[in-house]
Formats: C-alpha cells, sequence, structure tokens
C-alpha cells in the first residue's frame, strides 16, 4: 500500500476522488478522515492537478470555485512544507512582495476592520468612520491581485496549469465585490446585522486567500518558474503598483538561469525591439517610428491574432487596464475574469465568421467614463486577420461644446 500512496498518479486520482465527494454532498468531517487515512500529506501541486483534471473533465469551473473553500479547509494544515532556497525571502522577490502585503493585509483585517466592526456592536455612529476607513484601504488589496493576475497566471498558463488561476481569478473577483458592497452597506447604515455579515464575508474571503496563496499558489510558482521567469515578474512587478506597503527594493537575482524548470515554447516569448525600415503601402517608418507613434495614441490598442492569442499591445499613459509583458502571447480568453469569458468568445467568433465588424462597450470606472471598441482586422481580400481593442477614457472629449479655433497659450 505505501508504493501506491506515493504513486504521484494514484495520489492525484484520490485527490480528485475526494474533491468529486464534496461536490456530491459529503461532508468535510468526511472527507478529512478519508483524506488523512489515505494520503496523510499532499503537495501544492497535487491539489493543481487534481483540480485541473476536474475542469478538463467537464466539471465548470464556476463548480471548482465553489469547492475551493471547502477543500482548502479540508486540506488545510496538511498542505506539505516546501523548503524554499533563501533568495526567496530576499526583499524585492516577488514572493517576499505577496507575503509581505498579505501581512499588511491581514493586519488591516484583524486590527482595523474587524476591530471597528466589534466597536460598531456598542456605538455605531462612532465606529463608522473607522469601518469606513478600514474597508477602503483594503479597497487597495486590488493591486496585489492584479499583479498575480497579470504577471503570475500568464507563466502559469504557460507551463499547462490554466484551472487554478481560472479559479483563484473568480475568487480574487468576488472579494474585490464584497469589499464595496461591505463599503456599500456600512456608508448607507444598514441594519448592523446586514453590516455584520457583509463585513465578514469580506474579511472571511481575503484572509482565506492569503492561506491559499501562501500555502497552495506560492508553492506551485516556487516548483514550476526558473529564475529568468522570477526576474522578468520583480522587473514589471513596479508598474502595477503595492497594497499596504511601501514600494520594496529592486531585486535580481545573483545568476539568471533563462531557462524555466519546465520549458516555455520559444513562440511565446516577446521579440526584442529590431531595428529596420518598416514598409507600408502609404508611407514607411523605422522600428523606433513606429514604437513612438503607437505609444502617443491618446488611447490604448491591443491587438489579438486570428487564432486569439494576445500578440501586441501600446505602452502609453493612457493606458485603463494594466498590461505586462507576460500577456504576450496569452490566450485572450485567460486575460478576462472567468464570469466575462463568454462575451469575449462571442466577440471572437462574430467576428471570424464575419457577422459583426465591431462591437463597443462603454463604463464608468472611478469617475472616468472609459470607451471600449472592437475590431475585427481584415485583410484586403476580407480574411480575418485577428482583433483589435481600443480603449479610452473619454472623459474630455464628452466634456467638449462649442469650436475651439485658437491654439492654446
Amino acid at each position: 500500500m505505501s508504493k501506491e500512496i506515493n504513486n504521484s498518479q494514484y495520489r492525484k486520482e484520490a485527490i480528485k476522488k475526494m474533491l468529486k465527494m464534496l461536490h456530491e454532498g459529503k461532508s468535510e468531517e468526511e472527507v478529512k478522515a478519508l483524506f488523512k487515512e489515505a494520503l496523510g500529506s499532499v503537495s501544492a501541486s497535487e491539489i493543481s492537478q487534481a483540480e485541473q483534471a476536474l475542469i478538463d473533465e467537464g466539471i465548470p469551473v464556476e463548480e471548482v470555485q465553489r469547492l475551493c473553500d471547502i477543500h482548502s479547509a479540508v486540506f488545510k494544515g496538511s498542505i506539505a512544507e516546501i523548503h524554499r532556497p533563501a533568495q526567496y525571502e530576499l526583499p524585492g522577490h516577488p514572493v517576499w512582495v505577496m507575503k509581505q502585503e498579505n501581512r499588511a493585509i491581514e493586519n488591516a483585517v484583524r486590527q482595523k476592520l474587524l476591530s471597528a466592526l466589534e466597536a460598531a456592536e456598542k456605538d455605531f455612529s462612532a465606529a463608522k468612520p473607522d469601518l469606513l476607513r478600514a474597508l477602503k484601504e483594503l479597497e487597495g488589496i486590488k493591486n496585489h491581485y492584479v499583479r498575480k493576475e497579470n504577471l503570475l497566471f500568464p507563466l502559469m498558463e504557460k507551463h499547462g496549469i490554466t484551472g487554478p488561476p481560472k479559479v483563484m481569478w473568480a475568487v480574487d473577483d468576488e472579494i474585490r465585490a464584497d469589499i464595496a458592497a461591505a463599503y456599500k452597506a456600512v456608508e448607507a447604515e444598514k441594519p448592523l446585522s446586514e453590516i455584520k455579515a457583509a463585513v465578514k464575508k469580506a474579511a472571511d474571503g481575503i484572509l482565506e486567500m492569503i492561506f491559499k496563496e501562501e500555502n497552495i499558489l506560492i508553492p506551485m510558482l516556487l516548483e514550476t518558474l526558473g529564475e529568468g521567469e522570477w526576474a522578468k515578474v520583480a522587473e514589471e512587478q513596479h508598474s502595477l503598483g503595492f497594497t499596504l506597503i511601501e514600494e520594496p527594493p529592486k531585486w535580481q537575482p545573483k545568476e539568471i538561469d533563462e531557462k524555466p524548470k519546465k520549458p516555455v515554447p520559444s513562440s511565446e516569448n516577446p521579440q526584442a525591439l529590431s531595428s529596420g525600415v518598416i514598409t507600408l503601402p502609404t508611407g514607411s517608418f523605422t522600428v523606433e517610428e513606429l514604437n513612438g507613434i503607437l505609444n502617443t495614441l491618446p488611447f490604448d490598442i491591443t491587438f489579438v491574432d486570428r487564432d486569439g492569442y494576445v500578440k501586441y499591445f501600446s505602452d502609453n499613459a493612457e493606458r485603463i487596464f494594466p498590461r505586462t509583458k507576460a500577456v504576450i502571447g496569452r490566450d485572450v480568453k485567460n486575460c478576462h475574469p472567468p464570469a466575462s469569458v463568454h462575451v469575449v468568445e462571442k466577440i471572437l467568433s462574430d467576428f471570424k465568421s464575419g457577422k459583426k465588424d465591431e462591437e463597443s462597450f462603454w463604463i464608468n470606472l472611478r469617475g472616468n467614463f472609459i470607451y471600449i471598441r472592437y475590431f475585427a482586422v481584415r485583410s484586403p481580400d476580407g480574411e480575418f486577420l485577428g482583433t483589435l481593442e481600443v480603449t479610452q477614457n473619454a472623459n474630455q472629449v464628452r466634456s467638449l461644446t462649442g469650436e475651439k479655433r485658437l491654439l492654446s497659450e
């Protein structure tokens, strides 16, 4: 039996069986007892592989997401400790940054938010400003999640790990929504029972995500990514902002092994800026000129090729939604929260079939009116080449009135 237990395939199938038992309504106590008897401990990568297998077998991502909180509670305390090289704990390393933020987030939840909630049960009016202040502070968690979703998830996908990022992104979205809902409940002075439930839901979600990041996500990343990949994450993380900590120092490994622990297809790696002239039917540019022009446009653009992979994005001050170099070569469906993937798929399908040539949306985001347009890019013969996304902050355009015929001073 010991040989079976040490067999990776056996262990993965056992974990899948237990997750299915949870899915079928078995209690946590039943599954936890079986888990301890059969396996004793389990690594983060084995949980990841089991989740991926369930998704591959047709269980919707939303279902695996629903099970996520349950099975993490079952496995809590039993995930095998993975020894980390000391450099992963050095200031500025992405793992170090995540943990520093998690300690700050944890402190904000326990010492500020939950303390204010306890005070609110005695005197809501006096505690209301502290509650709102704590929730507003925790809204900054978006930077923590955006870095994870735009730097780490693309690398996981390139290594074939697609299921866990989808599940975790969906939970991230729920947490962001829960924080916003709790803020609105406090601001509107809803009944104390509603406020307590909303705040507790947000707090519990945040703390549970910290556990998942540190006991599942980080060990999985350390098993998978090479030093060259960590160096790229460390280089780009400063462009996306941090949560509740000062900007960390720059980190670089002493020696960069450009080969990841698991090979990534070279076709997915962005090419360096080359020299030369690009000649078009109506003129020509040097590569430097073209790059400058695209980055000077008063809106940002992203190009997705005919097969649905991100091929290019402009990098200018007008960018509304975050983009990192890790997105190059990423399946565009994985660049969006699971809840909106069906919209992306419908747009691409309509463009490919010729049913549509463009689609547009407009939203209010942090006080700005954002205009988002999608265009089918076609050859002169009508062949579908890909999709162009154009995103613009339209506040200034919407405010224009009358005429302007003179130069500004």
